[in-house]
């Protein structure tokens, strides 16, 4: 499995899990706002989550950019890419 596919995975399971969006929604190409109909709050939820796991830090402005659920997969793997 790529890092990639790996993180995809990850951020998915986190959106069931957490905000329970249906599973046949979450595509990479999903609107984190508009689609999926999370909010600003919500979107904390999972940074804070993605922290946990990645035991990284995520900077704020990494977030503000990001739409969907590709770019929250893009942004993780830049972020676990840092050295």
């Amino acid at each position: 499995m790529t890092e990639q596919k790996a993180i995809y995975e990850e951020v998915s399971a986190l959106l069931v899990k957490l905000f329970e969006v249906d599973p046949q929604e979450i595509k990479p190409e999903a609107r984190l706002y508009e689609d999926l109909e999370l909010d600003s709050i919500d979107a904390v939820d999972m940074i804070v989550h993605l922290q946990k796991k990645t035991g990284k830090k995520i900077k704020p402005e990494e977030f503000k950019a990001v739409r969907t659920v590709q770019d929250v997969v893009d942004a993780v793997e830049r972020l676990l890419n840092e050295a």
